[in-house]
Protein backbone atom coordinates (compact mmCIF):
# COMPACT_ATOMS: atom_id res chain seq x y z
CA UNK A 1 0.00 0.00 0.00
CA UNK A 2 1.27 3.46 -0.92
CA UNK A 3 1.77 5.49 2.24
CA UNK A 4 -0.64 8.25 1.28
CA UNK A 5 -3.35 5.61 0.79
CA UNK A 6 -3.15 4.84 4.49
CA UNK A 7 -4.71 8.25 5.17
CA UNK A 8 -7.39 8.03 2.47
CA UNK A 9 -10.95 7.99 3.85
CA UNK A 10 -12.81 7.73 0.56
CA UNK A 11 -16.11 5.91 1.02
CA UNK A 12 -15.89 5.94 4.83
CA UNK A 13 -18.72 7.28 6.99
CA UNK A 14 -17.84 9.43 10.00
CA UNK A 15 -20.18 10.44 12.82
CA UNK A 16 -19.04 13.46 14.84
CA UNK A 17 -21.03 14.54 17.87
CA UNK A 18 -20.87 18.24 18.65
CA UNK A 19 -19.77 18.70 15.05
CA UNK A 20 -21.41 22.01 14.24
CA UNK A 21 -18.64 24.31 15.49
CA UNK A 22 -15.23 24.53 17.13
CA UNK A 23 -13.05 21.44 17.17
CA UNK A 24 -15.92 19.25 15.98
CA UNK A 25 -16.29 21.25 12.79
CA UNK A 26 -12.51 21.27 12.28
CA UNK A 27 -12.46 17.49 12.44
CA UNK A 28 -15.52 17.14 10.22
CA UNK A 29 -13.79 19.28 7.61
CA UNK A 30 -10.57 17.28 7.90
CA UNK A 31 -12.27 13.90 7.45
CA UNK A 32 -14.38 15.29 4.62
CA UNK A 33 -11.25 16.61 2.91
CA UNK A 34 -9.90 13.06 2.97
CA UNK A 35 -13.00 11.66 1.30
CA UNK A 36 -15.28 10.68 4.16
CA UNK A 37 -19.03 11.20 4.23
CA UNK A 38 -19.78 13.12 7.40
CA UNK A 39 -22.70 13.07 9.83
CA UNK A 40 -22.64 15.82 12.45
CA UNK A 41 -24.93 16.25 15.44
CA UNK A 42 -25.66 19.18 17.74
CA UNK A 43 -28.51 20.62 19.75
CA UNK A 44 -29.20 23.65 17.53
CA UNK A 45 -30.46 23.38 13.96
CA UNK A 46 -29.21 26.87 13.10
CA UNK A 47 -25.63 25.93 13.93
CA UNK A 48 -25.96 22.66 12.02
CA UNK A 49 -27.28 24.53 8.98
CA UNK A 50 -24.30 26.87 9.04
CA UNK A 51 -21.85 23.98 9.39
CA UNK A 52 -23.58 22.03 6.63
CA UNK A 53 -23.33 24.95 4.22
CA UNK A 54 -19.66 25.40 5.06
CA UNK A 55 -18.85 21.73 4.51
CA UNK A 56 -20.99 21.34 1.41
CA UNK A 57 -19.20 24.30 -0.18
CA UNK A 58 -16.00 22.29 0.19
CA UNK A 59 -17.52 19.28 -1.54
CA UNK A 60 -18.21 17.25 1.60
CA UNK A 61 -21.32 15.06 1.69
CA UNK A 62 -22.89 15.87 5.03
CA UNK A 63 -25.86 14.78 7.13
CA UNK A 64 -27.02 16.94 10.04
CA UNK A 65 -28.90 15.56 13.04
CA UNK A 66 -30.46 17.60 15.84
CA UNK A 67 -29.72 15.63 18.97
CA UNK A 68 -29.39 16.33 22.69
CA UNK A 69 -27.10 13.69 24.15
CA UNK A 70 -27.62 15.01 27.68
CA UNK A 71 -31.23 13.75 27.63
CA UNK A 72 -30.43 10.16 28.55
CA UNK A 73 -34.02 9.13 29.20
CA UNK A 74 -34.95 9.50 25.52
CA UNK A 75 -31.99 7.33 24.39
CA UNK A 76 -30.63 9.94 21.97
CA UNK A 77 -27.79 7.58 21.04
CA UNK A 78 -30.28 5.19 19.42
CA UNK A 79 -31.91 7.95 17.39
CA UNK A 80 -28.55 9.40 16.39
CA UNK A 81 -26.98 6.17 15.18
CA UNK A 82 -30.15 5.00 13.46
CA UNK A 83 -30.31 8.27 11.50
CA UNK A 84 -26.78 7.74 10.21
CA UNK A 85 -27.38 4.09 9.34
CA UNK A 86 -30.60 4.96 7.53
CA UNK A 87 -28.73 7.46 5.34
CA UNK A 88 -25.32 5.85 4.85
CA UNK A 89 -25.70 2.22 5.91
CA UNK A 90 -22.71 2.11 8.27
CA UNK A 91 -20.58 4.06 10.73
CA UNK A 92 -16.89 3.51 10.07
CA UNK A 93 -15.60 6.33 12.27
CA UNK A 94 -17.04 7.77 15.47
CA UNK A 95 -15.70 10.95 17.04
CA UNK A 96 -17.17 11.53 20.51
CA UNK A 97 -16.70 15.29 20.67
CA UNK A 98 -19.81 16.70 22.38
CA UNK A 99 -19.02 17.97 25.85
CA UNK A 100 -19.44 20.70 28.41
CA UNK A 101 -17.54 22.42 31.21
CA UNK A 102 -18.68 23.78 34.55
CA UNK A 103 -16.22 26.15 36.18
CA UNK A 104 -15.97 26.97 39.85
CA UNK A 105 -14.43 25.87 43.11
CA UNK A 106 -14.88 22.23 44.11
CA UNK A 107 -16.55 23.27 47.36
CA UNK A 108 -19.23 25.16 45.42
CA UNK A 109 -20.09 22.50 42.85
CA UNK A 110 -23.61 21.16 43.32
CA UNK A 111 -24.53 17.49 42.80
CA UNK A 112 -26.77 18.55 39.92
CA UNK A 113 -23.97 20.34 38.09
CA UNK A 114 -21.54 17.48 38.71
CA UNK A 115 -24.07 15.07 37.23
CA UNK A 116 -24.68 17.28 34.15
CA UNK A 117 -20.98 17.26 33.28
CA UNK A 118 -20.60 13.54 33.83
CA UNK A 119 -23.78 12.75 31.91
CA UNK A 120 -22.59 14.43 28.73
CA UNK A 121 -18.80 14.04 28.95
CA UNK A 122 -18.73 10.39 30.04
CA UNK A 123 -22.13 8.68 29.99
CA UNK A 124 -23.14 9.93 26.54
CA UNK A 125 -19.77 9.03 25.03
CA UNK A 126 -20.11 5.49 26.29
CA UNK A 127 -23.70 5.14 25.09
CA UNK A 128 -22.92 6.40 21.58
CA UNK A 129 -19.83 4.18 21.32
CA UNK A 130 -21.81 1.19 22.60
CA UNK A 131 -24.63 1.75 20.11
CA UNK A 132 -22.28 2.30 17.17
CA UNK A 133 -20.34 -0.82 18.10
CA UNK A 134 -23.46 -2.97 18.44
CA UNK A 135 -25.19 -1.78 15.27
CA UNK A 136 -22.28 -1.30 12.88
CA UNK A 137 -18.70 -1.85 13.94
CA UNK A 138 -18.86 -5.24 15.66
CA UNK A 139 -21.02 -6.90 12.97
CA UNK A 140 -18.68 -5.55 10.29
CA UNK A 141 -15.54 -6.22 12.39
CA UNK A 142 -14.13 -2.81 11.61
CA UNK A 143 -14.17 0.63 13.16
CA UNK A 144 -12.36 3.67 14.49
CA UNK A 145 -13.51 5.43 17.65
CA UNK A 146 -11.93 8.70 18.72
CA UNK A 147 -12.87 10.13 22.11
CA UNK A 148 -12.12 13.83 22.58
CA UNK A 149 -10.67 14.12 26.05
CA UNK A 150 -8.44 17.03 27.13
CA UNK A 151 -5.11 17.69 28.77
CA UNK A 152 -7.37 18.55 31.71
CA UNK A 153 -7.93 14.81 31.95
CA UNK A 154 -4.24 14.25 32.66
CA UNK A 155 -4.34 15.99 36.05
CA UNK A 156 -5.56 18.96 38.01
CA UNK A 157 -5.35 22.65 37.10
CA UNK A 158 -2.55 24.99 38.09
CA UNK A 159 -3.03 25.88 41.76
CA UNK A 160 -2.32 29.53 40.97
CA UNK A 161 -4.82 29.61 38.12
CA UNK A 162 -8.07 31.53 38.00
CA UNK A 163 -10.19 28.73 36.54
CA UNK A 164 -11.09 25.51 38.38
CA UNK A 165 -13.34 22.83 36.90
CA UNK A 166 -13.13 19.68 38.97
CA UNK A 167 -16.01 17.91 37.23
CA UNK A 168 -14.54 18.65 33.80
CA UNK A 169 -11.08 17.40 34.77
CA UNK A 170 -12.56 14.27 36.32
CA UNK A 171 -14.81 13.54 33.35
CA UNK A 172 -11.99 13.91 30.84
CA UNK A 173 -9.78 11.63 32.91
CA UNK A 174 -12.59 9.08 32.98
CA UNK A 175 -12.86 9.34 29.20
CA UNK A 176 -9.21 8.34 28.84
CA UNK A 177 -9.82 5.27 30.99
CA UNK A 178 -12.98 4.48 29.02
CA UNK A 179 -10.88 4.67 25.86
CA UNK A 180 -8.43 2.14 27.26
CA UNK A 181 -11.17 -0.21 28.47
CA UNK A 182 -13.03 -0.21 25.15
CA UNK A 183 -9.78 -0.65 23.22
CA UNK A 184 -9.05 -3.74 25.30
CA UNK A 185 -12.49 -5.26 24.86
CA UNK A 186 -13.11 -4.43 21.22
CA UNK A 187 -9.68 -4.99 19.71
CA UNK A 188 -10.75 -8.50 18.71
CA UNK A 189 -13.35 -6.91 16.44
CA UNK A 190 -10.72 -4.82 14.64
CA UNK A 191 -11.99 -1.66 16.35
CA UNK A 192 -9.36 0.91 17.28
CA UNK A 193 -10.28 3.19 20.18
CA UNK A 194 -8.06 6.20 20.90
CA UNK A 195 -8.35 9.60 22.55
CA UNK A 196 -7.24 13.08 21.58
CA UNK A 197 -6.38 15.46 24.40
CA UNK A 198 -6.44 19.06 23.16
CA UNK A 199 -4.89 21.86 25.14
CA UNK A 200 -6.30 25.37 24.87
CA UNK A 201 -8.02 26.13 21.57
CA UNK A 202 -10.05 29.37 21.29
CA UNK A 203 -13.57 27.92 20.99
CA UNK A 204 -16.95 28.70 22.53
CA UNK A 205 -16.47 25.92 25.08
CA UNK A 206 -13.14 27.36 26.24
CA UNK A 207 -14.30 31.00 26.31
CA UNK A 208 -13.73 31.16 30.06
CA UNK A 209 -9.99 30.78 29.46
CA UNK A 210 -9.72 33.50 26.81
CA UNK A 211 -8.09 35.99 29.18
CA UNK A 212 -5.49 33.39 30.11
CA UNK A 213 -4.55 32.56 26.50
CA UNK A 214 -1.43 34.72 26.45
CA UNK A 215 -0.20 33.15 29.67
CA UNK A 216 -0.86 29.66 28.36
CA UNK A 217 1.10 30.40 25.20
CA UNK A 218 3.98 31.76 27.28
CA UNK A 219 4.49 28.48 29.14
CA UNK A 220 3.95 26.30 26.06
CA UNK A 221 7.15 25.11 24.32
CA UNK A 222 5.84 25.96 20.85
CA UNK A 223 4.81 29.38 22.14
CA UNK A 224 1.21 29.54 20.95
CA UNK A 225 -2.25 28.12 21.58
CA UNK A 226 -4.16 25.80 19.26
CA UNK A 227 -5.18 27.10 15.85
CA UNK A 228 -7.88 26.32 13.31
CA UNK A 229 -5.96 23.46 11.67
CA UNK A 230 -4.07 21.99 14.63
CA UNK A 231 -6.34 19.06 15.47
CA UNK A 232 -7.03 18.02 11.87
CA UNK A 233 -3.95 15.88 11.24
CA UNK A 234 -4.31 13.88 14.45
CA UNK A 235 -8.01 13.27 13.78
CA UNK A 236 -7.29 11.97 10.28
CA UNK A 237 -4.48 9.79 11.63
CA UNK A 238 -6.66 8.09 14.24
CA UNK A 239 -9.58 7.80 11.78
CA UNK A 240 -7.52 6.16 9.04
CA UNK A 241 -5.62 2.94 8.40
CA UNK A 242 -2.43 4.82 9.22
CA UNK A 243 -3.20 4.10 12.90
CA UNK A 244 -4.30 0.48 12.38
CA UNK A 245 -1.75 -0.82 14.93
CA UNK A 246 -2.46 1.84 17.57
CA UNK A 247 -5.24 1.55 20.14
CA UNK A 248 -5.96 2.63 23.70
CA UNK A 249 -3.75 5.71 23.42
CA UNK A 250 -4.28 9.33 24.48
CA UNK A 251 -2.48 11.92 22.35
CA UNK A 252 -1.98 15.43 23.72
CA UNK A 253 -2.39 18.24 21.18
CA UNK A 254 -1.19 21.16 23.25
CA UNK A 255 2.05 22.52 21.80
CA UNK A 256 3.96 20.58 24.44
CA UNK A 257 2.36 22.32 27.41
CA UNK A 258 1.58 19.08 29.25
CA UNK A 259 5.25 18.02 29.33
CA UNK A 260 6.52 21.15 31.07
CA UNK A 261 7.65 20.68 34.67
CA UNK A 262 6.59 23.59 36.86
CA UNK A 263 9.37 24.85 39.09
Amino acid sequence: MITKELFDLSGKVALITGGSRGLGLQMAEALGDMGAKVAISARKQTELDSASSYLAAKGVEVLTIVNDLSDAASRPDEQLVSSVLDRFGAVDILINNAGMVWGGAATDLTPENWRKVMALNVDACFRVAQTVARKSMIPRKSGKIINISSIAGLGGPRPDGEIFAVAYNTSKGALITLTQALATEWGKYNINVNALCPGYFPTKLSAGLAKAAAGIAKVTPIGRVGGEHDIKGAAVFFASEASRHITGQALAIDGGGSVVILN
